[in-house]
């Protein structure tokens, strides 16, 4: 029991707000010193983690890139783009971008997409540009953080309900590997893929409804905040 004082120690990192890394870090070394691990062993575990989740630090290798196509003009790009295309409304652009998030993670390809890699370059400056042109006026800020949490759910509900149509996800394969391991049935990835399709489709279906209704909200709010922007001012009050 006296292993888990390792998790004693990522609760109190936590709560003091101390950098994350380095709690984590510092809870397996206490962990692995309580185990009766040798510093040379603990070493050597860290290492054999790293080496077996080193897709997880892609994004050390992605951000910078991003970084740089950012500061060489990629979000003015994507709007000026954007606000070529005349009938394409902020939530028509999301809804399109949904169907192809889902697309094509159901075939296996989430690297294509992302919070990081795809949304805020590209997808969330699009989203804007479509929104500011159709209200033919720039967005307030508390609009435009709206639209941006918009293009972040359409990535998000896109990729998490389309990857389970792919037979070779990890979590069909974790599904499976338990349920036929634990309760003896014999249950194909196949047969969780198939059943995952119509649940896809109905995320897409009430998903993108809420995108198309996005339009109507944001229509209405930016009628409301140009209402109050041209209100006169009280008597009494300095001009």
């Amino acid at each position: 029991m006296i292993v888990l004082l390792g998790v004693v120690v990522v609760i109190l990192g936590f709560v003091t707000r101390r950098n994350p890394v380095l709690v984590v870090g510092v809870a397996g070394i206490v962990t692995g010193l309580l185990g009766k691990m040798s510093p040379p062993e603990v070493l050597a575990a860290f290492g054999r983690s790293f080496a077996d989740s080193r897709s997880v630090t892609v994004f050390a290798i992605v951000l910078p890139v991003i970084g740089l196509l950012e500061r060489y003009g990629l979000r003015e790009q994507a709007r000026h783009l954007i606000g070529r295309l005349g009938r394409l409304s902020a939530g028509r652009f999301l809804t399109v971008y949904l169907l192809v998030r889902q697309v094509t993670a159901a075939f296996g390809l989430n690297s294509i997409g992302g919070p990081a890699q795809t949304v805020r370059p590209l997808v969330a400056p699009m989203a804007e540009a479509a929104a500011e042109r159709s209200a033919g006026a720039k967005l307030p800020d508390r609009l435009r953080e709206k639209v941006r949490s918009y293009s972040a759910s359409a990535d998000t509900v896109g990729v998490f309900f389309g990857e389970d149509c792919f037979i070779a996800i990890g979590s069909i394969l974790l599904i499976t590997g338990f349920v036929n391991s634990t309760y003896q049935q014999h249950i194909e990835p196949t047969q969780l893929a198939l059943w995952a399709i119509p649940l896809a489709v109905c995320a897409f279906v009430i998903h993108g409804a809420r995108l198309l209704l996005l339009d109507r909200q944001l229509e209405r709010e930016m009628a409301l905040a140009a209402a109050e922007h041209d209100l006169p001012l009280p008597e009494g009050a300095d001009k």
